[in-house]
């Protein structure tokens, strides 16, 4: 028996057209074939997800479908059959807007063809490659340029290809079905040159079944600055070659943040923990503390609190969509020590009598509360 649309869905029968595609949206990416490579399971709870949001989605559909169930499509009539002959890339065409504009991550869409459903011969798509590149928290805020060696399939030299005889070169065959409706017509990719609509002619020995090889290249990629742990970049057509002259896959980039052994990054924001001697505290001092454009120097004013937060605009990292740069934010934390000799437990013993040494804080010494609110507003 055919699951259940909505149960697929994971929303009720009551679900609002908003939720109906928030639940596909977020169905989609988790189980999406760039993120689940070579995971069948993934890919056919893709494929039902989509059948469902396409019936779903349209008011005319969803109500035939509540009202007779999965028997209202038997024989594909109005869609929401099972998917037929459509393939992923046919999902994407239809479904493209849920990724906001087609493509997930960066990744352009499925590596399967390139081109809607239905709109002619379509060039066969390579296969994308990925690869992970760690940045330090340096190379995030300037942006970097880094020459990565990648092993790609590309066509072989002398590699001749001819027309294919099933689909006479169009990438597509085409085949009616009788419905309820009347005769339909869907169109699917070709399966002798999986839609290529050219089939390998002649090949050198070292090629594969498809006419290409393995070969090692050199990619440059411009990092942006602001980018993300866990971001994913794309660098377009240096993936894998498609076999019959059609579109390259592409290299997607996955970023690596290592960790910084003395920032903590939020956002656009860094923080700095400086810790000061009770001395410093009282007398003011100088110090030099780290930040992504190399080391400053900042002033300490005599009776800072600990706790205190001394904001340095500018010297954060920059916004990935140009808006500025954030900040770095210096925490000043007053180091107490644990362990006195004689001498010192005799003057802080003194001190701790001194009148000038009693807590007194004023208006203008904020909580620590109060810190955290004027850091993010």
């Amino acid at each position: 028996m055919k699951e259940d649309y909505y149960d697929i869905l994971g929303i009720s029968k009551g679900a609002s057209t908003a939720e109906i595609k928030k639940a596909y949206r977020k169905m989609a990416i988790k189980y999406h074939p760039d993120k689940n490579p070579g995971d069948t399971e993934a890919e056919e709870k893709f494929k039902k997800s989509a059948e469902a949001y396409e019936v779903l989605s349209n008011e005319d559909k969803r109500a035939r479908y509540d009202r007779f169930g999965h028997q209202a499509f038997e024989g594909g009539a109005g869609g929401g059959g099972g998917f037929g002959g459509m393939d992923m890339d046919d999902i994407f065409s239809q479904f493209g807007d849920i990724f906001g504009g087609g493509g997930f991550s960066g990744g352009g869409g499925f590596s399967g063809f390139g081109g809607g459903f239905g709109g002619g011969q379509r060039r066969a798509k390579g296969s994308n490659l990925r690869i992970r590149v760690s940045l330090t928290l340096e190379e995030i805020a300037n942006g970097a340029e880094k020459k990565i060696k990648v092993k790609r399939k590309v066509q072989a030299p002398g590699t001749t290809y001819k027309t294919c005889t099933t689909c006479k070169g169009t990438g597509q065959v085409t085949r009616v079905t009788n419905t309820i409706l009347g005769r339909m017509q869907t169109a699917s990719p070709c399966t002798a040159c999986s839609g290529s609509g050219q089939i390998i002619d002649q090949r050198p020995p070292e090629a594969d079944a498809h006419g290409l090889v393995q070969k090692e290249e050199t990619v440059s990629i411009k990092i942006p600055s602001g980018v993300e742990d866990g971001m994913q970049l794309k660098v377009a057509g240096k993936g894998n070659d498609a076999p019959g002259n059609g579109v390259p896959g592409d290299l997607l980039v996955a970023i690596e943040e290592k960790e910084h052994h003395s920032l903590q990054r939020e956002g656009d924001n860094l923080h700095y923990d400086l810790y000061i001697s009770l001395s410093e505290a009282v007398l003011g001092s100088s110090r030099e503390i780290d930040t992504v454009t190399g080391k400053v120097r900042i002033k300490v004013e005599e009776g800072v609190q600990s706790g205190k937060i001394l904001r340095l605009r500018g010297k954060g990292i920059g916004n990935l969509n140009g808006y500025g740069k954030g900040d770095l934010l210096v925490h000043v934390n007053v180091w107490t020590p644990k362990t006195l000799n004689k001498e010192q437990r005799d003057f802080f013993e003194r001190m701790a009598e001194d009148e000038n040494f009693q807590p007194n804080p004023e208006k203008s010494d904020k909580s620590f509360f109060e810190k955290v609110k004027d850091m993010f507003s």
